[in-house]
């Protein structure tokens, strides 16, 4: 029986800015994860498709150019009908102090990059996983 607490995780939006890694990040998502997944290629372009796709989770790129990850997830946090989906950063910043800042911010958790795209989905549903853990659990 399922927990109360799980997520259910079928729609993920992905925001990275370059083309390589977000054609790599399709394919882990979708046909290595078997997610739905929605890709934007600018914090902008995340703003406009996230409320209408509605997805369970946002994984999000923390440098790119325009608006970078965090400001990003600021702008997404102030809009009603995404201010409470989870976000994971995505980002090859991983120095302890860094990803404190980005847990700071609401993420769930931080994915390094580079990522194994054989993982990511499971990557993913476990940082989402642990982040619905209660005291008792």
């Amino acid at each position: 029986m399922a927990s109360v607490t799980e997520v259910i995780l079928k729609k993920v939006l992905y925001v990275e800015d370059d083309p390589d890694i977000r054609a790599i990040a399709e394919l882990a998502l979708q046909d290595v994860g078997g997610l739905n997944a929605a890709l934007c290629s600018s914090g902008q372009q995340a703003l406009e498709v996230a409320p209408e796709f509605r997805p369970d989770l946002i994984l999000l790129d923390v440098m790119m150019p325009g608006m970078d990850g965090p400001e990003t997830m600021r702008r997404l946090r102030a809009m009603e009908a995404t201010r409470l989906i989870p976000v994971i950063f995505m980002t090859a910043r991983i120095q302890s102090a860094e990803i404190d800042e980005y847990l700071a911010l609401g993420a769930i958790g931080v994915i390094p990059k580079p990522f194994d795209p054989m993982m990511l989905a499971d990557d993913i549903r476990r940082l989402v996983k642990e982040s619905t853990k209660g005291p008792r659990d």
